[in-house]
Order: structure tokens, then sequence, then C-alpha cells
């Protein structure tokens, strides 16, 4: 999944704490819901559960991301059979896994179980490949698959061997895996996969090393505009000339064989991938539902720097509907790929276009106003229809889509307006705040509302309570353990009703050693442990119409925690992309000593933020029974660090946990535009250049430069990076702050603007200025004259103007003599300038810059003339131009002694016309090569300015003896 900004990066898993579980069917805590409801944990002791499936004969489906599928009888079952043990297979690393699970409405007589997985294998290969350890799975080379396939039940296990339906999605990163599996009305099976892409950078197949292992085409090293890999994937049902791939794809099957159901849109299309599939354009759709008694298909699909989507698929069977990913995110193009000038997109563009999402929510805002939903990412996870008829929730949720977004830690309720209606947008309440890491929603019996917590092992339910509310209990226990005779003070004092009428009124029972036997009736009380051992407390609460709640902490007298000392890596330590760092460590119990290797626990987890402090987890890697080993740093974006946690367990089931955080060794990275204030693209990020970014040391970043684009009225064209790069191509960040700029080169010709009108002309006579030597010698040097005649320029008359020797003049003060030119208009000076020939020249020897006037009244012209001019950096480069002025407001540009050469025909040079303000500009060229002796450029007035006063006079107003300021 998308990891935000990066990652709000699609599947965002956490490591698992060593803390106690909640009582299985007890309230949990911190769950804030609205009035009448209540959450409770049914289910704990998973390892990060990923999908639940309710069975029509009672039982529950469990599938956790390692591969194990657990079948609990009932809900009341405290311990489930393993059903099957997929794990060989299962590649289990960031967010690959097993993560889809369905079965057939008529389960057990039609007795098979699909599942959805990573598969453990490039293509063409077989698991395990990696065995779930690949040495930095995001550096574009840890290539794996997708496998769907059923399983036949017999009672609660799994019988004979797995049927393999499709192997494919080929994937080269480790988010955007496969996604989850439906069946619909009709009985057809629906799957979802993700693009396997990156999520750090723009990418079109032309990541890795080798680069495109994935095959993508048009094959080999991908180039746009014609490359087709990465996360064009999901468009790849649009290019029919190459086999289609899966992936990013939403698919209508056979349950019997996997092949493309009857009645699909394409199903008389010779490839059969494109037969089976039904939409595309989907960036990491981890979690889809099927809206009941149709076969509307409701996904919500992971972004990535913006936007999260919930796209509707209204008829499956009517046409192929392409969400537009990645060449849009949300309603809008997605700027990096549309930057990277791509057929793909460029045709989606123009063409058709894209589905427009149901509903999406922006990264930066909150989904309902004022909710109290985490931070630090995003992504879209469970989705779920209530019943539109029945169930134990009010009538206003009758209908409703719930879905959750893991990252925030929220379940929202996007409730029908009118009754049978569609979910509205407008009519969102946020249900389930604070809630416990949701990964799949499922409605269950009686109604009610249930959800896998990846986060802590459990599956929890949302009840809703018509009249009294049970309580929740709470039990803080100081001290858990140590040697005997053991003193432990119990606090239940935290505990809470929801009712009004039971606040403070709860009455308290303790059971401090399991037997049945009330010990305390107090909110607080101490109880002494003569004798080593292990002992269950319990702590039942009861309101004032009798309902209850118990909750249990563990204790073991005579029995102390173990101390985790973590050796390397030390504190303080830090990394860049493919460092090896080696890790070490070990246990000590004041019982048992140094413990083995065996009661060690390693996991590695990349914390990826948002902003710096406002983070979301990544679980990267595990080792279990093991002192120490080795990682290499992965690639990814910035801001994350690294977080290595070693637990120790004695021989008594205690723990201690230590953490270390191990943070990147950063650059920054600037892009710079010449001429300032383009477009240009970092990864997911554009903005006007120059803007830099923080990276992580040999970080893969993507930059682009789109091609063409207008600034202030002038159309510009790419001409090359400064690293010789492609306009859009792979850098590595370096272990120094590294500037790359892209050059353009403005569009040649002239136009029109409010007050002058521009055109080319030939046989412009050349007006030599042999009347006055300016004062202007060497490099960088600027002068002020006084003008013969009052002229006319954007609606002012100026008497004096500023000659620059790098080849402007200007009305007003320019501040210099400015020797860098940027495109026009710009706000920065000079402003209401005329630009021959505005470049970094040079006044040597045998240069000069002269004046003239020319002519009689009313038709006189002033001449400045750049005689022989050097240019900076060249001693032999040599060129003559001149601006002419005439009294009636005409400006005319000549040119001579220019040879063949860029440099002396204007491809670092602006030529044009500037108002005052830096507002409005008529430019020519700018940073073009297109300058020619002989061939004169000419501004003329189009009469729309107002007749003006010279700068600094006064005009006479129609009433005598008045004046205008």
């Amino acid at each position: 999944m998308r990891l935000r900004q990066g990652l709000r990066l699609g599947l965002v898993l956490a490591l698992l704490a060593s803390v106690l579980t909640p009582l299985r069917g007890t309230a949990a805590a911190a769950v804030t819901l609205p009035t009448g409801f209540q959450e409770q944990v049914v289910f704990s002791g998973l390892l990060q559960p990923t999908n639940i499936e309710f069975a029509p004969d009672g039982r529950i489906f469990v599938a956790e991301k390692g591969g194990r599928i657990k079948v609990y009888a009932d809900l009341a079952d405290t311990t489930p059979t393993v059903f099957a043990d997929l794990s060989t297979n299962v590649h289990n690393q960031w967010d690959r896994g097993l993560l889809g699970l369905a079965m057939p409405a008529d389960f057990p007589a039609n007795p098979w179980v699909y599942v959805l997985y990573t598969y453990d294998a490039p293509p063409g290969q077989t698991a395990p490949v990696w065995n779930d350890t690949c040495g930095d799975a995001n550096d574009g080379r840890c290539v794996v698959t997708g496998r769907l396939s059923r399983l036949r039940a017999s009672g609660d296990v799994m019988t004979g061997a797995e049927q393999v339906l499709i192997s494919d999605w080929c994937q080269q990163y480790p988010s955007h895996s496969v996604g989850d599996l439906r069946f619909g009305a009709d009985g057809m099976l629906y799957a979802t996969a993700g693009d396997g892409a990156s999520f750090s950078a723009t990418d079109y197949g032309q990541l890795g090393n080798p680069a495109n292992p994935c095959g993508d085409p048009p094959g080999g090293t991908m180039r746009p505009p014609t490359a087709e890999g990465g996360a064009l994937r999901a468009q790849d049902v649009r290019s029919g000339a190459d086999p289609t791939g899966l992936d990013g794809a939403v698919l209508r099957l056979d349950p019997a064989t996997g092949a493309a159901a009857p009645g699909n849109p394409a199903i008389g299309a010779a490839d059969p991938n494109t037969r089976r599939i039904v939409g595309h354009g989907t960036r990491n759709p981890f979690r889809f539902t099927i809206r009941p008694g149709t076969n509307e298909i409701w996904l919500g699909d992971v972004g990535w720097r913006t936007w999260e989507e919930i796209d509707r698929i209204v008829d499956p069977t009517a046409r192929v509907t392409n969400f537009g990913w990645p060449c849009y995110e949300g309603a809008a193009r997605m700027a990096s790929y549309d930057n990277a000038n791509l057929n793909l997109c460029e045709t989606l563009y123009s063409g058709a276009g894209q589905t427009a999402p149901y509903y999406t929510y922006n990264h930066a805002s909150a989904v309902v106003p004022g909710e109290n939903c985490g931070s630090g990412g995003d992504a879209v996870s469970g989705l779920a229809f209530y019943p539109g008829s029945g169930g134990s929730y009010p009538a206003a949720y009758a209908g409703a889509l719930f879905f959750a977004d893991y990252s925030r830690g929220c379940i929202w309720a996007m409730r029908p307006s009118t009754p049978g209606g569609l979910p509205d947008p407008t009519n969102i309440q946020a249900f389930g705040q604070a809630a416990a890491g949701p990964a799949d929603l499922a409605i269950g019996p009686g109604g009610e509302l249930y959800y896998a917590d990846l986060t802590g092992g459990t599956v929890r339910r949302i009840r809703y309570f018509p009249g009294n509310q049970p309580p929740t209990a709470v039990i803080h226990a100081t001290p858990t353990s140590g040697p005997t005779p053991l003193d432990v003070t119990f606090d239940g004092t935290a505990s809470t009703d929801p009712d009004p009428a039971d606040a403070g009124r709860l009455s308290y029972r303790w059971d401090f050693t399991s037997d049945g036997t009330v010990d305390a009736t107090t909110p607080t009380a101490t109880f002494r442990y003569p004798t080593a051992g292990s002992h269950t407390a319990t702590l039942t609460v009861t309101d004032t119409l009798g309902a209850s709640a118990s909750s249990t902490v563990e204790i073991q007298p005579g029995n102390a925690a173990p101390t985790a000392l973590l050796d390397s890596p030390t504190v303080g330590t830090t990394w860049q992309v493919g460092d090896t760092l080696s890790f070490a460590g070990r246990g000590t119990d004041p019982q048992q000593g140094t413990l083995p290797a065996s009661a060690l626990h390693w996991r590695l987890r990349m914390e990826h933020c948002e902003s710096v402090g406002n983070c979301h987890t990544h679980h990267l890697q595990e080792w279990a029974g093991v002192a120490s080993g080795s990682f290499v740093a992965p690639d990814h974006e910035y801001p994350s660090y690294l977080e290595l946690e070693l637990t120790a367990t004695d021989g008594q089931g205690l723990s201690n946990t230590v953490v270390r955080r191990l943070d990147p060794r950063t650059v920054d990275l600037t892009v710079a535009s010449n001429p300032p204030g383009l477009q240009l693209t970092v990864g997911a990020i554009t903005g006007m250049a120059p803007f830099t970014r923080t990276v992580i040391v040999g970080s893969t970043n993507t930059i682009s430069a789109p091609s063409p684009q207008t600034a202030g009225g002038t159309a510009y064209s790419f001409t090359g990076w400064s690293d010789d790069g492609a306009a859009t191509h792979v850098v590595t960040a370096p272990a120094t702050a590294a500037t790359y700029t892209a050059t353009y080169a403005g569009a040649v010709g002239c136009g029109a603007v409010p007050g002058y009108t521009c055109r080319t002309e030939t046989g412009r006579p050349w007006r030599a200025a042999e009347t006055t030597v300016l004062s202007l010698a060497g490099d960088d040097t600027v002068t002020q004259v006084a003008l013969p005649f009052p002229v006319p320029f954007f609606g002012q008359r100026h008497s004096t103007a500023w000659v620059s020797g790098n080849g402007f003049v200007s009305f007003t003060d320019p501040g210099g003599s400015q020797p860098t030119n940027t495109a026009l208009p710009a706000a920065a000076a000079p402003n209401a300038a005329l630009y021959p020939f505005w470049d970094d020249l040079w006044v040597r020897a045998d240069s000069s810059v002269r004046t003239a006037v020319t002519g009689t009244a009313p038709d006189r012209r002033f001449v400045v003339e750049w005689r022989n001019s050097g240019m900076y950096g060249s001693t032999s480069a040599r060129i003559s131009f001149e601006v002419v002025i005439a009294e009636d407001g005409e400006i005319v540009f000549n040119y001579r002694d220019l040879n063949t050469s860029g440099r002396e025909r204007g491809d670092s040079a602006t030529v044009g016309i500037e108002n005052g303000t830096g507002t409005v500009a008529l430019s020519y060229s700018v940073n073009q090569p297109v300058l020619t002796n002989d061939t004169s450029v000419v501004f003329r007035p189009d009469g729309t300015q107002p007749p003006a006063a010279v700068r600094g006079e006064r005009r006479r107003s129609p009433i005598p003896g008045r004046y205008y300021g």
C-alpha cells in the first residue's frame, strides 16, 4: 500500500508489542464510538490478522499475514484450529503476505476456501526463493509474484493439495501487493491487486538493477514516452500489442477455474488476462466490498501523496472501468506521471479519461470536521456495507458503507440520506475514532461490525446497546512480578460506564488467585502472594442494572522479568541506503541468568513520517532465536527512520523489550530551472523551481522536467538537465548537497499583449550611434542617461533611463546591471525595460556602449548601441546590437556581427519588453538561438494605452489651475 509521503503507502504494518491482551469478549478501551455503541475484543493472540470471513455455518476464518488461516468454531471459541499453513509459499515482508480470503455463499456444501497471497518467488520460479528475507526489499530487486488458489475444506482443516487458479502479478516493490477476494451475488469470484510499483519514485519500469525485472513492455531499459512498466502496469490492458498483466486491476472470475467469468465485458479478447479484467487503473485496492444484493464493487484505493479514493464499479459486466492511476490520483491528473509525458497517460488525457472516484479525502484534511482520528499517513483499508434491513444498529445505518483507514486508526460510516439510497459522501459520521489498527471490516452475526486489528493481533466487534450499556473493566497492577513475598497494588478506578446514571456507581469484585473467591470489593486493593507461582487476577465491575465486564492481569510472584540488552548497533548509529548494519544483543534474567538465543526475538520497522514527528509504521523484518545478524538499510523517502527492537522472554513468559532508533544520513537535493519559476517534479512532489527536498543518502529519486509548459505568457521547451539526464530520469542521492538544473528555451515568435504588438522585419536600417560613448567598461556596469524626448511606454512617459552593459535599457532604476537573464514577465528588477539582448556581457577594451539621436521632432529616434560587445566567459566572442526608440513609441531591436554559435544568437539571452510592475511582457525569445543578422524585432504601440505625463511631472487638469499629481 501506499506509504504516505510515500508512504501513505498502502498496508501500513506495525510491530506487535509485548503487551497484555484484554480478556476476549470484554470491552476495549480507547476507541471513541457514538452513543450506545461499545467495542469488544472477541479473539486475541493472533499474529497480524489481515482478513475475517464469517462462514454460513457459524465458523469464523481469520487469515494471518504470515500465511496461516485459523478457524474458530464460533464467537465463544478461545482455541482456534489451524485450517491451513501456507507460510512456506507466502512472502511475508513489508506489506506482502496472505491478504485475501473468501468462501462461497453455500460453504461448506461447496467446500472451497479461496486465498490470495504474495508468492515467495519471481516469475517462473518456485517458492521459497527469498524465505521472507530480501536484504533490501525496497531496492527493486526483490521481485515476487501473486497467487490465487483454492483450498478444499474437510471439517476444520484443509485436505488435499492447494489448487492454484492464477499465478501472475509481477511485483517489484514491497508494497502495492495483492489485495482482496469477494464473492458477488452472481456467484462469481472477484479479486484485486496493486501495481507492484515503487511508492517513493515516479516508476514507469526504469528502476531496479537490472532495470525492468518484470519484463514490462516494450522491454529492456524503459524510457518515456513508450515505457509501460512500473505503476503503468495498472494501464496495461490498454496496450493490446503485448500480453496483459493483472497488476492494478479488478478481476471477475469463474471460481472453479480462475478463468474469466461468463459475461465479462472483454470476454471476446484473445488474451486470457484481458478477458478477466473488469476494472483497472488502481494503485493499491487493498480492500473492497460488494454492495449486498448486487454485483456493485466498492473499492478502497490507497493513494500516494494527496488523495485516498473509494471507487465504484456499478456493473462489472457492462464495460471495463478505468480509474486512471497512475495518470490520475483522485479526480485530478497525477502531476509526476503527467510531467513524464508517457504515452499511456497522454492518450488517456486526450481520450476518454478516467472514471472519477465515488468519494475522496485529502491527506491534509479531516474526513469529518472535528474528528479525533490519528495522523501519520493515510491508507484506506476495510470496507463493509451494513444491511439495508434487519440488524441491531439504529435505522440510520441501514445501507451505510463503513470504511476504515489503517494509518489514521479510524472507521467512518457513509450513510444514505434517503432510505434505500446510496451512501452519501455528504453524510459521513466518524464512527470508530482511535480504533486499533483496522485492516479489514466485516458484518458478522447479529448485524454487528467486526474488524481485524492488524497491530494488536485481535478481532474486535462493535455492539449496539439500545438500553443499558455494560461497563468497561480496566486493571492497573504494580508490580506484576518480583521476589516473594510479592505485595501487589491493584487499581480499578480507570473502569468506566458510558451511561451517565452509572457514573461513579460501579461495584467491584476482585479475584486475585483465580479460585472463584471474591478477595476484595473496593476500587483499589493490595494483595500479598507469599509463594512463587503464576496467577491470573480478575476484576469484575457491575453497573446498577447488573451489566458487568471483566478484565485480567497475569501476576508472577517469585519471578522477575528479564532484561534485554541491545549491544549493536550502538546509540547514534546512522545509515544510508544500501549499508549493511550488524546487530547483536542478549538477555539476562534474575532467575535463569544469561538467556539462550532461543529466548530472543528481533523486529525491524520503518517509521515513515508525513512530517517530522508525524509517522506511521512499516514492519520490515523479524528474526527469532538468534543473538546476532545483519540487515541492509532500505531505500525510502524522508522523513523516515528505522527502529530495531529486541525482546527477551524468560522461561515463565515474562519479557522485556528495548528499542533503538537508527536515523538516516540525509542530503538536500535542489532542483532549479533556467529560467527560474518553471514547474519541476521530484518523486511525487511538483513545485515551482527552485525548491529543495531532503532525502536519504543513496536513495532513488525521480526528477522530471515537464515540457512544454507556459509561464508568464511564454511557452518553454525543455533542452536539458545539468547532469545530462533525460527529461525524466533517476538520480541516486549523493553524500553532499547537489543541485540539478533544468534548462528551458522559450518559444520563439512575436505576439501581442495589451499595449503592444510585435513582428519581425528585414531591411530596417542599422542606425550607428556615433554621438556619445557611455562610461560603461568591464563587467556588470550600468549608467543613467537623460532621454532626448519623453518616451511613452506601457501608459507611462519617461524622461530618464538606465543603460546596462548586460544588454538592456530600463526606465526605472534596475538596482544594478543584473547579469542574470530571466523569463518575462518577472516581478524582480529590472522592470519597465527593453531587452534587445539581456545576457551576461562584458564591455571589453574594443567594445563600447553608445547613444545618438536621429531625425527631427516629431520623428526623432533615440539609439542605444552595444558595439562589439564581449560575452562573459569568452575572450573571442563579439556581437553588436541596438535598440531604436521612436518618438511615437515604436521600439526596434537590430542585430549585426552575430556568428552562427548558439550563444551569440541568443541561447542564453532574453529578448522582449516588460511593463513597470513586472506583470505584463511581450517576449520574442528566452534562451533560444534564433537571432539573425539584419532581422529586426519591432514592437509597436497598439493604441490601447492612455496618454500619460512624463514620470516626475504633473499633468494639467482640464479644469484651469488644477494638476494631476
